[in-house]
């Protein structure tokens, strides 16, 4: 016999259920795991954005988030403008190649778009109903968190690599 158990990304990170009750769930967590994100610097009471794994063939409008994490960065500022929110996000220098300005990126899980883009960080801005309905109100300046790049953008990036090919589509010195 046979058990389909569910998937829950927390915070990013695409976990499987082992066990549910009494208002938990509980999970096997890997060393990788606890190792490259954030998930094992949580304490109890951190808040955390949760969301079940979408079925196939279920409506989709967004971009391809797969809560598999490829790296932390840090939460350097936060900014009001207005009823949204500015998170000013420093992030490793291995992710810059699957960032672009307008591109998507999933911070602790969730797809959102980047503004503004330099050579180390980037800006992102919060609407009112993400800022509402995450835990991103729960953050601090200095706050670790889950970076996922596009998928489609990592595998051009990883298809021009294996060509020998720069993201001008020239061949690299």
């Amino acid at each position: 016999q046979t058990c389909a158990l569910p998937i829950l990304a927390v915070d990013g990170v695409c976990l499987t259920v082992t066990g549910i009750g009494d208002g938990t769930a509980t999970f096997d967590v890997g060393p990788e795991t606890v190792r490259v994100m954030t998930i094992g610097q949580l304490t109890p009471g951190t808040w955390v954005n949760l969301e079940r794994s979408m079925a196939a063939g279920a409506r989709f409008g967004g971009h391809f988030v797969q809560g598999h994490v490829d790296g932390t960065g840090m939460l350097a500022a936060v900014r009001e403008d207005g009823d949204a929110h500015w998170l000013h996000v420093a992030y490793p220098a291995a992710l810059r190649p699957f960032f672009v300005v307008k591109g998507s990126i999933a911070v602790n899980g969730i797809s959102l778009t980047i503004a503004a883009l330099r050579e180390d960080d980037l800006d992102i801005m919060i609407v009112p109903f993400t800022w509402a309905h995450t835990a991103l109100p729960s953050l601090s300046e200095g706050a670790a968190l889950n970076l996922e790049a596009d998928v489609i953008g990592k595998y051009v990036a990883r298809a021009l690599d294996v060509r020998g090919l720069d993201a001008r589509g020239e061949t690299q010195s």
